[in-house]
């Protein structure tokens, strides 16, 4: 006789399954939730508590349930090892063919009395005796399981009839697939506990969980595959991102919205940014949102050809019709346009911009963020603080100058050091005069001065009087020097250079007003 176990705390499906398995002369065997919820769904059809099983009851408010030797000895024992079966018998232990059990909701309600420990166990035995024993953790796979159990029971022959366990008649790859799924729900399920009770940054040993929440278009290049996942309880904006029209995501696509939210998530202002390969183009701040994307375009409107635009307000026809504009007067061509929410007047003018430019929507942009986050290594990954100091440097600043900024400088100066934040290291951002918008960006060179030299190229003549921020300190006078003859009326810095007092002479020789952040502003 065959037995099929059904222990879950999300009874989604289970009845149809328990259906399935009754059809196919299954004795299902059920834990007190479980067995109260089929009992009222199953009329006419013989549960077995699983008291009945285990020869005690359930104890201790249900911590023991499912724990014994019946259990897991009817589940782990070896169908093909003639010394089992005979142990098997002799001991009367259940033949436990296929086990379906989920676990204590955890992740919606972190505490001690939500930490499985029976449904681990029974899922661990299962997942480890996989070729006798089929073994499922989530309910998206019961129509599957259900089609293929009929499936071979329909097709077995007179031979395979005499298979001792059902179970030996399925696939061994399909087996072998449910096993690993459960192995590795319970490797995110006990991630999730590890977290919650140690508290730790940096324990000895960790693992990163994440639900997969989608197949993307490729990876970084078309001959790549990529799937995205996010880890459970994130407050990230991602997790809610929604498409409304246009191309599916890539790797590209979303690691650039992900850039472009944290370049704009510390401003309250309304505020827009370009971003290409990870990188802001243009980013700006205005009084309403289409002023702000217009400046973030106008920053740098060749860039922004083939770019991402990511928003921090909501989405509105005024808004909608400056990308209009962008590709009718400049035949501007926007690859992806992101925003906290788009409403339907601002939605059909996109969609008549570009057929296959994409349009997505994310919800709110929280403005805190984890304690740490992750880098990926060739076989391994770097767990580090998450950089949350940038306004809090602004308490540290030091004027070192004769100089110093006026009012309306010092308020750019911390716009211009916000902007560089979230720009590839080594990173230079010149900021306009008046407005708050970037007029260059050198970024991602491996020479500051390079930097230095690309920003105020790409600022031109709105370099006269702008404001230059620097992601570091300058190891010379050099980069001083060469803002200055530019006309930069203002630099804020790091600092804390062995040269420093190289760059402040120069800087009191240019009359230019400098600050020192004594705070390093690296990003890549």
């Amino acid at each position: 006789m065959a037995y099929a176990l059904l222990s879950v705390s999300d009874k989604t499906g289970i009845v149809d399954l328990a259906k399935t398995l009754t059809k196919l002369k299954f004795q299902i065997i059920s834990t007190s939730g479980t067995y109260q919820h089929l009992a009222s769904h199953l009329k006419g059809v013989k549960l077995i508590p699983i008291q009945e099983i285990t020869g005690n009851p359930e104890s201790f408010d249900g911590r023991m349930k499912t724990i014994s030797f019946q259990i897991e000895g009817g589940i782990l024992y070896d169908r093909k090892n003639k010394i089992h079966l005979k142990e098997a018998r002799k001991l009367k232990v259940p033949k436990i063919d296929i086990v379906v059990c989920n676990l204590y909701p955890f992740e919606a309600s972190p505490s001690i009395e939500n930490i499985d420990v029976g449904g681990p166990t029974m899922i661990r035995a299962a997942a480890k005796n996989y070729a006798d024993v089929l073994i499922l953790v989530d309910p998206r796979d019961y129509k599957r399981v259900s089609r293929h159990l009929i499936k071979c029971h329909s097709e077995r022959s007179e031979e395979s009839k005499k298979v001792r366990s059902f179970a030996n008649a399925q696939d061994g790859k399909f087996h072998k697939e449910l096993a690993a799924k459960a192995f590795y729900h319970l490797s995110f399920y006990d991630s999730q506990i590890g977290r919650h009770l140690l508290k730790e940054k940096f324990p000895k040993e960790i693992t990163l969980a994440g639900r997969k929440i989608k197949e993307l278009r490729y990876g970084e290049n078309p001959h790549q595959k990529a799937s995205f996942y996010l880890e459970p309880n994130t407050t990230s904006p991602l997790k809610n991102i929604q498409g409304y029209w246009g191309r599916q995501l890539s790797l590209t696509n979303l690691t650039d919205i992900n850039a472009g939210i944290l370049a704009i998530r510390l401003f309250k202002e309304p505020s827009g940014v370009v971003i290409k390969h990870n990188s802001p183009c243009g980013i700006a701040l205005g009084k309403t949102l289409d002023e702000a994307l217009q400046r973030a375009i106008e920053a740098d409107p060749e860039s922004a050809f083939g770019g991402v635009i990511v928003i921090n307000s909501p989405l509105d026809l005024k808004t909608a019709k400056v990308i209009f504009k962008f590709k009718k007067d400049k035949r501007g061509l926007i690859d992806i346009v992101a925003a906290p929410s788009i409403n339907n007047e601002a939605l059909e003018l996109l969609k008549k911009v570009r057929k296959s430019m994409g349009i997505y929507s994310f919800g709110e942009i929280k403005k805190d963020v984890k304690e740490v986050n992750w880098k990926w290594l060739i076989g391994g990954f770097i767990l580090q603080e998450s950089d949350n100091y940038i306004e809090k440097s602004f308490n540290s600043w030091e004027v070192v100058t004769k100089n110093k900024p006026t009012k309306s400088q010092l308020e750019k100066m911390r716009i211009a050091w916000k902007f560089a934040t979230f720009i590839r290291s080594n990173c230079i951002v010149v900021v306009d005069k008046n407005l708050p918008m970037t007029r260059g960006i050198g970024t991602g060179q491996t020479s500051r001065l390079r930097a230095v030299q690309i920003a105020l190229k790409q600022a031109n003549t709105h370099a006269k009087d702008g404001i230059l921020a620097s992601d570091s300190f300058f190891p010379f006078d050099d980069c001083v020097k060469l803002a200055a003859k530019s006309g930069i009326s203002a630099i804020v810095q790091q600092g804390d250079s062995i040269n420093d007092d190289l760059s402040v002479k120069a800087a009191n020789k240019a009359g230019i007003p400098m600050i020192f952040t004594h705070h390093r502003a690296f990003w890549h």
